[in-house]
């Protein structure tokens, strides 16, 4: 089948606004697959969606597709996710039994949080943070004497707890480093973690075992606050910690804490809750390298999000399988707890 100006898109892309989704390449690319409705500045209302059910092909946006709408919109042939999460809110099971193709735009973030990563490993490791602060109140020191608490990346080794989208763009970048990378993750095998050049571990002991460890895992009902206080205090002394995927994946007030205490180097790009409140004593917590949510939300990533969307669309319109976006799985997708 190929596509036509019959094919009806759907845009309800909230909290992606127009300037991300719909810049002028792309609705030039659609207009020539469709005709386009779109609906910015918040959820499409029921009263927006439900009369264009029984003839909406594509939908682009989270919004709620649970079995009873499916069943109201036959012609509906994909669901395209821009954010990078899955939600609750779609029937993934019976979207797979209609055949209706629904994916994220989640490997699209992967490329710039994984360069935040790295960056932001190599400034604690260093002490970057703290020099910058010694410089300017004039108590630095030069050379080694100013170095005697740094470390480097280099020959290091290294824990990723996740190997989804971020852990996988992350591992290219540790290679040059020479690192020895192992990788905790319940749901990829031992024998491709290996085909991929990593070595499986336990979760007890990527936490004890290196001097890097970057928390990259979503959060799911199995592992929703799992690194509690006990099993965060397994992470070795003086090492370098980045969280940078969910905040729910730990006890956040326990892992602050910690760090805190000096018990390791921390940089932390995610909240329990965002934005945080201006009051919040988490602001004031010493030994912290905070940033806000900025790890992947850059101009290149949803410059990454539009190709990829465009791409999908027009393969799913022309009866072909997506080739750029990630892929629900109707088991596993309904597990995450992502915000």
């Amino acid at each position: 089948m190929t596509a036509s100006s019959e094919s009806l898109i759907l845009l309800d892309p909230y909290p992606r606004t127009e300037s991300m989704v719909y810049t002028g390449d792309v609705a030039a690319g659609l207009a020539g697959m469709g005709r386009v409705v779109m609906h910015f500045g918040s959820r499409a209302p029921d009263t927006f969606i439900e009369p264009l059910l029984p003839e909406v092909t594509v939908i682009v946006g989270q919004t709620a597709m649970p079995k009873e709408r499916l069943n109201r919109a036959p012609n509906l042939r994909a669901v395209l996710n821009v954010k990078g999460n899955w939600e609750p809110n779609v029937d993934y099971a019976a979207a797979q039994a209609r055949g209706v193709h629904v994916l994220s735009a989640a490997p699209a973030m992967a490329p710039a949080v994984a360069e935040y990563c790295l960056g932001q490993a190599i400034a604690l490791a260093r002490g970057l943070n703290q020099a910058d602060a010694l410089f300017r109140s004039g108590r630095e020191a030069y050379g080694i004497a100013g170095n005697s608490a740094a470390y480097s990346l280099y020959g290091s080794d290294v824990s990723i707890l996740g190997y989804g989208n971020l852990g996988r763009a992350l591992v290219p970048l540790l290679r040059p480093f020479n690192c020895r990378i192992s990788v905790y993750d319940p749901w990829v095998s031992d024998g491709f973690l290996r085909s991929e050049g990593v070595e499986p571990a336990s979760l007890d002991t990527a936490l004890s075992s290196s001097r890097f460890l970057f928390l990259l895992a979503g959060v799911t009902t199995e592992n929703e606050g799992g690194l509690d206080r006990a099993r965060l205090s397994l992470i070795r002394r003086d090492a370098t910690v980045i969280l940078a995927s969910r905040a729910e994946i730990v006890d956040f007030g326990a892992f602050l804490k910690l760090a805190a205490d000096g018990r390791f180097r921390a940089a932390v790009d995610v909240y329990p809750e965002e934005p945080v409140a201006v009051g919040d004593p988490v602001r004031n917590t010493p030994n912290v390298l905070f940033s806000s949510h900025l790890a992947g939300g850059m101009e290149a990533s949803y410059s990454l999000i539009r190709e990829m969307l465009l791409d999908d669309i027009g393969q799913i319109l022309r009866g072909l399988p997506p080739l750029r976006m990630q892929r629900a799985d109707p088991r596993l997708s309904p597990m995450m707890r992502s915000r």
